[in-house]
């Protein structure tokens, strides 16, 4: 096993972009000189995610959060520095030798998180190896071909099956693992005594990724009919499962989703796996119908247009009603309906009609929300009698009220008059009443809103690793002395050769002596590059927060000023905070004469700080 080399940590760092790495993640547009995004370490609504590929590093103005290539999918994916670096090797086409390839693959960090996602791996392998090459398998196997699967979508998703004989507890037992981690696993099912069994028995079993293509959970499928058994079982909620956070098929569909510029919501994995072997890669499911707004929150970071396509029957319209609501409510997505034949779910649709015909009908049924709603509200109504037009009539209108384009209101409009026999000037009128009413409402419900705001309990603060107290003018100059160190050689010329020159904070004068030994075997600065020098997360951080303001050019007076406040007005700073310690002592110890002796010493600190100041 060899340790990665930092030549060969370069070739594969100047091989890449940052932004196309970080682009496989978070939707980023240009704002200036960087790109900007919605965080992938925190929710929020306002970008200020930052990529800079000038500097090639990414900082985050809310949380803090900043480093380089490498850092990101360290942060994003928890794994170590030498699997960062393979990741980001295989992403930019960088031939590495197997021996680097190795050290990645070496011991894993000693994690609960990560023990946890080894278990869940192997009990993928384990179900996969029995579906595809057992006996105990051929049914479930059958099963899967005869829902229109082939061998490689099945091998893709490493789809398995779990037989009736229990067999998981008896592998991680031959394993010896570890008690307390099976327990949390969700795998098993524990009794009154503390004994596991496996929870999945006789289903077909779907590994659920996290976005990092870590299998976190699984969802099982009854192959044959039982009245006492649900048709879907998944995972219980552990600490790497939580299906309100969680897509199926978001690690795969993401590349396809950036290339497609959006995203077809699907209703179940089949529908998903079905559509993905039809050739279209952008799909993802949720757990279950319903959406959550950390789901929405995770397709926003990745695009900006989503496509809703779940069943036909009037389960899936409902589903689709339910999730343009909270997605009106919740996201800016630019959204579309793909509206199937009633009755059909899209694997079932793809099987009678073919692929071609499948990849056609996804482009061509699409429709906007609103219309999806208007005729999502005629079904069951019997609008042949006066009262259900009316009734309807009524319900759509706050839907119209909502129609920001007047050429599109007026062909809404036109089309209601006409289906209706009723006058336009009069559904016109009523809209106007319908938009007052909206209106009216949201003032009144205004001081509500403005009071629950108020008594609500606060949100649970963010992680922030950027610098939040106010710095002194000392510390300031540091810092802007430090930035303009490592930037400008004349500088760095200029700071180096004052006999006994350093850094007050300690912080500081470890990065400066760590430049020192960078600029021994580096011609240029680069800021991605040093923050691997550094090693420690905390001098990183300040590195980055130092990389991410906004200078102006340099002059030769305001290096002599951050000198003059390091080198004069720190040592001045020291005697003043050891004289005022001295002077508190002696006033506990009542020596009137050794008071007066300090007041006087501290008073001429104070004039000669003063002094500096002026100079």
């Amino acid at each position: 096993m060899a340790k990665i080399p930092e030549d060969v940590i370069e070739t594969v760092r100047t091989a890449t972009n940052i932004a196309d790495v970080v682009g496989q993640y978070v939707q980023l547009k240009k704002s200036g000189k960087n790109l900007f995004g919605l965080c992938p370490f925190h929710e929020e609504r306002t970008p200020s995610f930052s990529v800079s590929e000038d500097k090639q590093i990414f900082h985050c103005f809310s949380c803090g959060r900043g480093g380089n290539v490498f850092k990101f999918l360290m942060e994003l994916e928890h794994v170590s520095f030498p699997e960062a670096v393979v990741k980001v090797a295989d992403f930019s086409h960088v031939d590495l030798d197997s021996e680097y390839r190795q050290d990645a693959a070496g011991p894993k960090m000693d994690s609960k998180t990560s023990q946890l996602i080894d278990l869940q791996e192997q009990a993928a392998k384990l179900y996969h190896h029995i579906l595809v090459n057992t006996e105990a398998g051929e049914p479930a196997l059958n099963y899967l071909h005869d829902r229109g699967l082939t061998d490689e979508t099945i091998e893709a998703y490493q789809l398995g099956f779990a037989p009736s004989q229990r067999l998981l507890k008896p592998f991680f037992d031959q394993h010896e693992s570890d008690y307390q981690l099976l327990r949390q696993s969700g795998l098993f099912i524990e009794n009154a005594e503390g004994e596991l069994r496996d929870r999945f028995t006789e289903r077909a079993m779907f590994p659920l990724r996290n976005a990092s293509g870590h299998v976190v959970a699984f969802s099982g499928r009854l192959i044959k009919k039982a009245d006492d058994q649900p048709k879907y079982l998944n995972s219980p909620e552990t600490p790497l499962f939580n299906k309100s956070r969680l897509l199926f098929n978001f690690d795969l569909a993401r590349p396809a989703i950036r290339q497609a510029g959006e995203v077809t919501l699907f209703e179940g994995y089949m529908d998903v796996i079905s559509a993905t072997q039809a050739g279209v890669n952008n799909g993802i499911a949720s757990m279950g119908t319903s959406l959550t707004t950390e789901q929405i929150y995770a397709i926003e970071r990745t695009t900006d247009k989503l496509n809703v396509c779940y069943d036909g029957d009037e389960p899936g319209q409902r589903a689709i009603s339910r999730a343009l609501t909270l997605l009106g409510q919740h996201s800016h997505l630019n959204l579309s309906v793909i509206q199937l034949p009633e009755g059909q779910d899209p694997d079932e649709y793809r099987r009678a009609h073919g692929d071609e015909a499948f990849r056609q009908m996804l482009t061509t049924a699409k429709e906007p929300p609103l219309q999806f709603n208007l005729r999502f509200l005629r079904r069951n109504r019997a609008l042949d009698t006066d009262s259900e037009q009316l009734d309807y009539v009524n319900q759509i209108m706050p839907l119209l009220a909502q129609v920001q384009e007047p050429v599109e209101l007026d062909m809404y409009l036109n089309q209601v008059a006409n289906e209706f026999h009723i006058d336009k000037a009069a559904l016109q009128a009523q809209l106007k009443q319908t938009q007052r009413d909206s209106a009216a409402k949201q003032e009144r419900e205004r001081p509500r809103q403005a009071a629950q705001a108020q008594a609500a309990p606060p949100e649970s603060p963010v992680t922030v690793h950027q610098q939040q107290r106010p710095l002194t003018r000392l510390e300031r100059a540091e810092r802007l002395l430090l930035v303009r160190l490592l930037h400008d050689r004349n500088v760095w010329a200029k700071v180096s050769n004052i006999d006994g020159f350093s850094f007050v904070h300690d912080d500081y004068q470890v990065i400066y002596t760590l430049a020192q030994g960078y600029f021994q075997t580096h011609q240029t600065y680069r800021t991605a590059q040093f923050t691997d020098f550094l090693k420690e997360d905390r001098l990183q951080q300040i590195v980055i927060d130092l990389e991410t303001a906004t200078y102006a050019a340099v002059t030769p007076r305001e290096i002599d000023d951050y000198l003059a406040i390091i080198m004069d007005e720190a040592p001045v700073e020291e005697q003043l905070r050891q004289k005022k310690n001295q002077l508190a002592q002696a006033s506990r110890l009542g020596d009137a004469e050794q008071q007066r002796q300090l007041v006087i010493e501290i008073v001429q600190l104070e004039q000669q700080r003063q002094a500096n100041k002026q100079l």
